[in-house]
C-alpha cells in the first residue's frame, strides 16, 4: 500500500526545462498561517481560474468566503477539465487552473514556451467514486479487473451488458457514464484502472461536468459511473457507491468503500489521488491574485471539508508552508 503522504512527495520536485524553473510545490493550499486578505488589501480586477470539475467545489466555496469580506474582488471559476483548463492557463488566459492531476510534460513544454512560470499547490485528497443507481441491488463492490474490463478500448462494441462482466449479474444493458477526455479524472482513472492514462472505450456517456454524470446516473437503473468523492457525497440520498477491491491488498483482497478515513490513509487504492492548485508566478505579484491565494491557504483547510474532500495532514502543510516560501523567493530570482 502506497501511503498519501507518499503519492504527494512524488510530485515535489523541480523541473528545469530550457532555461525555465518551474518551482512544482505540493501541499502548500491549506494551512494555518496568518493571513493578510482584507477588504484593503485588493482592488476591483479580475481573477481568472478555471480547469478541473473536480476541484471545482472547494475552489468556488473559497471564492464566495473570499468575496464576502472582499465585496470589490471579482474571481470567475469555470470548468474546461484539467486538460482545458492548462491550455488556457499556458496561453495566459488565466491565473490559476485547477487540476485533478499533476501537469503533464507537454503542458510543462507549452507553458515554458509561452515563459509562464507557476507554482503547483496540492489542495486536498480525493477518491475517485464508482457509482450506481440506488435500483441495482446486484452489485455492491468491483474488483479493479472488473473494471478493467468494463472500460478498456477493446470493450468498445462488445462488452455491452451487466452479465458479460460477472455471470452472476443480470443480462441487462449496462450504461457508463464519465469524465470527458479533457478531465484529469479521466486521465487518472484509465491510468490506475486500464493501465494507461487516457486508454478507453468511446462509447460512453461523458461530460467535464460532474453534474452532468450525477444527474445521468440518478436517472438511469442500469448506470454505472465515476468522478470525484465530494460529487458523491453531495448526491449521497440518490446515488449508491461501490466498494472496490484491488485485488493486491495485505487485508485479503477487502472491498473498501471511499470515506474521509480510507481516503487520507491510501487503503481505497488505487483511486486516492492528490488535486492540486496552479498559480502563475507573475500574476502571484499582483496584490489581488495574492490576497486570493493568501486566503486560500489560510482558510481553506474547513471548507476542503464542508464540500467533501480529505484535507492533508497538518504535518504535511507544516512542511510545505516552508516549502512554498523558499520556493517562490528563489524562483522569483530566476532570469
Amino acid at each position: 500500500m502506497v501511503p498519501m503522504e507518499t503519492l504527494i512527495r512524488r510530485f515535489q520536485n523541480s523541473i528545469l526545462l530550457g532555461g525555465t524553473v518551474f518551482v512544482l510545490v505540493v501541499g502548500a493550499a491549506i494551512m494555518g498561517c496568518g493571513g493578510r486578505s482584507t477588504p484593503g488589501d485588493v482592488t476591483s480586477q479580475l481573477i481568472k481560474i478555471d480547469g478541473s470539475s473536480t476541484v471545482y467545489p472547494v475552489t468556488e466555496a473559497v471564492t464566495e468566503e473570499f468575496m464576502k469580506i472582499n465585496p470589490n474582488m471579482q474571481v470567475t471559476v469555470g470548468i474546461s477539465g484539467t486538460g482545458g483548463g492548462f491550455n488556457k492557463f499556458c496561453n495566459g488566459e488565466t491565473n490559476i487552473s485547477n487540476a485533478s492531476r499533476p501537469i503533464k510534460q507537454v503542458e510543462v513544454e507549452a507553458c515554458a514556451e509561452a515563459g509562464i512560470r507557476y507554482v503547483e499547490l496540492s489542495i486536498a485528497y480525493d477518491g475517485v467514486s464508482v457509482v450506481v443507481n440506488p435500483k441495482n441491488d446486484w452489485i455492491d463492490s468491483l474488483t479493479v479487473t472488473e473494471l478493467q474490463r468494463m472500460w478498456k478500448p477493446d470493450a468498445q462494441g462488445k462488452i455491452l451488458r451487466w452479465n458479460q462482466i460477472n455471470t452472476d449479474w443480470p443480462d441487462r444493458e449496462l450504461h457508463l457514464f464519465g469524465p470527458g477526455a479533457a478531465s484529469g479524472t479521466f486521465d487518472y482513472f484509465t491510468e490506475v484502472i486500464v493501465g494507461f492514462g487516457g486508454a478507453s472505450r468511446g462509447d460512453f456517456t461523458s461530460s467535464e461536468d460532474d453534474n452532468v454524470l450525477v444527474q445521468g446516473v440518478t436517472r438511469d437503473e442500469l448506470a454505472l459511473g465515476f468522478f470525484g468523492y465530494a460529487y458523491y457525497e453531495e448526491n449521497r440520498e440518490d446515488l449508491k457507491v461501490i466498494a472496490i477491491d484491488n485485488e493486491i491488498s495485505e487485508d485479503g483482497d477487502v472491498p473498501i468503500i471511499p470515506s474521509p478515513e480510507t481516503i487520507r490513509d491510501g487503503t481505497y487504492h488505487p483511486l486516492s489521488r492528490p488535486l492540486f492548485m496552479y498559480v502563475s508566478l507573475e500574476d502571484l505579484s499582483r496584490s489581488e491574485v495574492a490576497a486570493f491565494v493568501d486566503f486560500f491557504l489560510t482558510n481553506g483547510v474547513d471548507l476542503v471539508r464542508d464540500v467533501g474532500y480529505v484535507p492533508l495532514p497538518d504535518s504535511e502543510y507544516r512542511l510545505m508552508k516552508q516549502r512554498v516560501t523558499s520556493g517562490l523567493q528563489d524562483s522569483q530570482l530566476q532570469p
